[in-house]
């Protein structure tokens, strides 16, 4: 590898380490020409599905759009990045162990969902929203109803979608 300070060809790993999650492995070069130490990071490349859209347009798989969508739907919500980080790597490691070359978006939207509904009741009635094209307050008031049926496998996990008070002055 070359050094980024001094372009010389060659650097030495000096340390090697996986990664908290142990999806890459972190090394630790040091450049003998300049002396400079820096990081490198290994992943393995693992080709995912591609996805099929509405109209059977096809799509290259885009982890930064699976991002940007659940940045959309937690915006302004108590969700640490980590969390964030660990959903979208739930939904890449899905699709990569399907084992499918094309997946439909449909699924994708799915898995959102899923990742989602853990992550913040708030986040998931957003997304379903948009991504089931809700028409009418009746279209969210079914989705909280069916999200409140789910809430004992949920619980403690988040904070609740309706006040404690108003819940338990029902």
């Amino acid at each position: 590898m070359h050094c980024p300070f001094c372009q010389h060809e060659d650097t030495r790993v000096i340390d090697s380490r996986l990664t908290d999650d142990g999806s890459s492995v972190r090394r630790r070069r040091e450049c003998p020409q300049c002396g400079e130490r820096f990081n490198t990071y290994e992943t393995a490349e693992l080709k995912l599905p591609t996805v099929v859209k509405s109209g059977e347009r096809r799509e290259v798989f885009d982890e930064r759009k699976l991002r940007v969508s659940f940045e959309r739907a937690l915006q302004k919500r108590p969700v640490a990045t980590h969390d964030v980080d660990s959903a979208v790597r739930a939904i890449v490691n899905d699709l990569r162990k399907s084992g499918e070359r094309e997946v439909p978006s449909r699924q994708v939207g799915e898995l959102v969902m899923r990742e989602l509904k853990k992550l913040d009741q708030v986040a998931y009635v957003r997304f379903a929203s948009v991504y089931r094209k809700f028409e009418d307050v009746q279209a969210f008031r079914e989705e909280i109803e069916k999200l409140e049926r789910d809430l004992p496998e949920l619980e403690g996990l988040q904070l609740p979608l309706l006040g404690e008070a108003k819940r338990g002055g029902k």
